[in-house]
């Protein structure tokens, strides 16, 4: 099969023939159909993403979609030919007390699609059929596979870290690939006022087409200032962070309103300083952390999107073959055409 690799940071990835996998036990091997390519694939090419597991080379990609082509051994409740969409983390430690108690998703060393093992960016792979979610045939590709990341990620941070409720003033911090998909999940729970934080016009912009109601440059000034602004002094309820950097984490918090939740999605190794902790207790804030997202979310996103309660067409920037996987890659980096997510198809 054709695969990309990554061997070095900084260097492109290259396109070689590696042997088609075999699934093992509980495994399900699954023709790719799409793989986003990610701000954290960005990451991996530089250098500052690494882990003790990742094989050399790598094969990256964590948001794939496919067919399943081939069952392993003990599998049962799954069928060749069905669509589905592969879930982060994917494989489990099978070693630590919430794996030995069966609760796979809460897992305390899980292994990483992409990163800890061969990831989405070949014609196949091979995934743990646990980790799996059926794609009803009226969803595109596309669209399922950045459910796996895009989608699932902010969808968890807002509705079930956030536990946005209806009504509720939402700022959100960062509105690129992740942030996107946070202001259209916000509008869905029936946030009563969505509050868009970004420092690129374009990406503003676009925020408020898909419904923020209110856009903060934070070149302009200190975004919490400005959103104490919008909101008569009263500030956010619930305020998303996904960019990971000290000064818009500081924001997110300093913009809550009495009672307000921080969730932080982003991840940065940079220290952060936060408010006086008299202020949390005063004014009752909560500061919380939001990894991924847990399988039930993708079931519940993707009856969102099969019925038509969420539209994802808007979030395919573009769709290249495997081939072409570099450009997609330089892209991304410049942000070249504002891209949402572009996509590596590897049957174009």
């Amino acid at each position: 099969m054709k695969a990309a690799l990554f061997y070095a940071p900084h260097q492109p990835l290259r396109i070689e023939d590696l042997p088609t996998p075999t699934p093992g036990p509980g495994e399900a091997l699954i023709k790719v159909k799409a793989c986003g390519i990610c701000a954290s694939d960005l990451h991996i090419f530089a250098g500052a993403i690494r882990s003790p597991h990742m094989p050399h080379p790598l094969v990256p990609g964590h948001e794939a979609a496919g067919e399943i082509v081939e069952l392993g051994a003990g599998v049962r409740d799954w069928q060749v030919g069905e669509r589905v969409v592969a879930c982060v983390p994917g494989k489990t430690c099978g070693e630590c007390r919430a794996c030995r108690q069966s609760d796979l998703e809460a897992c305390l060393s899980p292994r990483i699609v992409g990163v800890d093992y061969h990831g989405g960016f070949a014609e196949y792979l091979t995934f743990p059929t646990h980790s799996l979610v059926r794609l009803p045939d009226a969803i595109p590709w596309e669209q399922g596979a950045i459910l796996a990341d895009a989608v699932g990620t902010p969808f968890h941070a807002v509705i079930v870290r956030g536990a946005l409720r209806a009504g509720e003033r939402v700022a959100i911090f960062g509105v690129g690939g992740l942030g996107t998909h946070a202001v259209q999940i916000a509008r869905l729970a029936g946030a009563g006022e969505i509050i868009a934080v970004d420092v690129l016009p374009a990406a503003l912009e676009r925020a408020k087409q898909l419904g923020a109601d209110h856009l903060v440059d934070a070149r302009d000034g200190d975004p919490a200032a400005q959103i104490r602004a919008l909101t008569d002094g009263e500030g956010a309820d619930l305020a998303i962070e996904l960019v990971g950097r000290p000064s818009s984490i500081s924001a997110a918090e300093a913009c809550l309103g009495r009672g307000g939740r921080a969730v932080l999605v982003g991840i940065g190794a940079e220290p952060v300083t936060v408010l006086p902790t008299a202020i949390f207790s005063v004014f009752n804030h909560a500061v919380l952390g939001s990894l991924g997202y847990r399988r039930e979310d993708v079931a519940r996103l993707v009856r969102l999107i099969a019925n038509g309660r969420l539209d994802l067409s808007g979030s395919i920037s573009a769709r290249l073959p495997l081939a072409d996987i570099n450009e997609g890659v330089r892209r991304l980096e410049e942000k070249e055409g504002n891209p949402v997510r572009i996509m590596v198809c590897p049957e174009l």
